[in-house]
């Protein structure tokens, strides 16, 4: 009987150590997986931190972009708006004095001095590659011919195409060069100060001033209208460039007739309309 008893104590003290040693088995798989949750719990709020953080700078670093963007444009907006008010200056000291330097400093830089076997004359550049427009008569018949640009450097002339009775000769230079722009002549008004820019004598570069005399006269054998002007032109200034006081080419010299401050510039209209016909014959493209 006792060894019954003594048998049965030792099974139930071997079930409350099971017991026991289960319960605590379980009580440490659920802080295992407490504790593994909170570790993927905090792995979740480390990445979103550093998700937040990516996110925050990759905004900074918009930010910082737009601003050195804007900071970019208000440089250029501002070197612009300086370059229009230097313009608009020089414009307005040409109109209202005879102070034509602001305008004329770059206008000069375009103009090219024209030397054949035959003859001198003035040309200008009309293109950044260094297309040049002048007088037909200025090259006719010469068996050679060079550019000197207002840098005093010489450069071949190639022939592109030329219109006799336009008077209009259209040559290339190779290079890269500042050119004029042109402006619309049938804006131009009788009265309104003009600057004619030549080689008159062999003096390279010269300007002169004076006024438009009349508008679109009509000259035998030319069916463009002609710009009347009282700035001289003398020998040598056939093919320069007859401009406004914005610096924009409005004529070509052409010629004077006989007596005092009566010269004639082809309209810039018209130069344009030829140029274009002539290149696109020879080049396949309109240059203006």
């Amino acid at each position: 009987m006792n060894n019954k008893k003594t048998k049965i104590n030792k099974t139930a003290l071997l079930v409350i150590i099971i017991a026991i040693q289960l319960l605590i088995f379980i009580y440490f798989i659920v802080r295992i997986n407490t504790v593994q949750d909170n570790i993927i719990i905090i792995d979740d709020k480390i990445k979103s931190l550093d998700r937040e953080l990516e996110l925050t700078n990759e905004e900074t670093q918009n930010t910082i972009n737009q601003l050195s963007e804007s900071l970019i444009d208000t440089k250029e907006n501002l070197i612009e708006t300086q370059s229009n008010l230097e313009k608009q200056i020089s414009t307005i000291k040409a109109e209202t004095s005879a102070d034509f330097s602001g305008i004329i400093e770059d206008a000069v830089k375009a103009v090219v001095t024209l030397r054949t076997d035959k003859a001198q004359g003035t040309g200008f550049i009309i293109t950044d590659d260094g297309y040049i427009v002048t007088n037909y008569h200025v090259i006719e018949g010469a068996r050679y011919a060079d550019a000197i640009t207002s840098d005093q450097n010489s450069r071949q002339l190639t022939l592109i195409g030329y219109n006799s009775q336009m008077d209009i000769a259209l040559l290339k230079i190779e290079g890269s060069y500042n050119h004029i722009e042109f402006d619309d002549s049938d804006d131009v008004k009788i009265g309104e100060k003009v600057i004619a820019i030549g080689n008159p004598l062999g003096l390279s570069f010269s300007v002169t001033e004076g006024i438009i005399s009349a508008v679109n006269r009509k000259v035998s054998g030319s069916s463009g209208g002609y710009i009347q002007t009282d700035a001289a032109l003398n020998s040598g200034n056939s093919g320069g460039p007859l401009i406004n006081t914005n610096g924009r080419v409005i004529g070509i010299n052409n010629f004077k007739v006989k007596g005092d401050n009566i010269g004639f510039a082809l309209e810039s209209n018209y130069i344009i309309e030829e140029v274009n016909k002539i290149s696109s014959e020879e080049l396949g493209q309109e240059l203006l």
